[in-house]
């Protein structure tokens, strides 16, 4: 009876040493998943502020750009006004430039006075307006017949055409059409008559998102 006793009692100590033994190696595996989590964790937080930061630098950087790029636009779009007293807006989505360019009475050749203004153009439209479509619309004054009037203004277009080409704009992207004496700017004023040179004349019409330029064309907020 003494040695199943003794027996019971050592069975019921290592079962009670067991138990401790199993809940203290629980515990400490508690412990290490909450330090590995927390460092984890830490290391994911710190992950995270790294990418948001680089994210907000990234950010910054193209709101910099943006905002030179529409700086540029700005004072190169002055500048056709101010040097050459062009005329722009935004029609329909589409950007108009009214150059000072005209023609002589039933000719169709650039003249070298207006050479100047076609190169600034040239130069914005390159820069500013990369691959966008560009019609260049010819007008004459309402000497002659309808049908002549189409054709001289045609010419014109086209010869604007050609000098831009020799400037570096791409000819695929550069379309003419002719409209004769139709948007007259001084009504029935023609051959040697005040204001007929304003008739002779050629604009431009760029295809291209115009969210820039009406940006910049937009009065400025106080």
């Amino acid at each position: 009876m003494r040695y199943i006793g003794y027996a019971l009692t050592t069975v019921l100590a290592a079962s009670t040493l067991g138990a401790c033994a199993t809940k203290g190696y629980v515990k400490r595996s508690l412990e290490d998943q909450r330090v590995g989590m927390t460092a984890s964790m830490t290391q994911a937080d710190a992950q995270e502020r790294t990418e948001r930061v680089a994210g907000d630098e990234a950010l910054k950087t193209d709101i910099n750009a943006v905002k030179a790029d529409l700086a540029s636009l700005r004072n190169d779009l002055a500048g056709l006004k101010t040097d050459f007293n062009a005329r722009i807006s935004v029609v329909e989505g589409q950007v108009k430039f009214m150059m000072p360019v005209h023609f002589g009475f039933d000719d169709a050749a650039v003249r070298s006075v207006d050479q100047a203004a076609l190169e600034r153009f040239a130069q914005v439209a390159a820069k500013h307006y990369p691959g966008s479509n560009i019609t260049i619309e010819g007008f004459a004054d309402p000497a002659g017949s309808t049908s002549y009037n189409l054709k001289l203004s045609r010419e014109r277009a086209d010869a604007v055409r050609d000098y831009l080409v020799t400037k570096g704009l791409d000819a695929s992207l550069l379309k003419t059409v002719g409209y004769g004496e139709a948007r007259l700017v001084k009504t029935g004023a023609k051959r040697d008559d005040a204001g007929a040179e304003l008739n002779r004349r050629v604009t431009f019409v760029v295809e291209s998102s115009t969210d820039a330029t009406v940006a910049v064309l937009s009065p400025a907020r106080p």
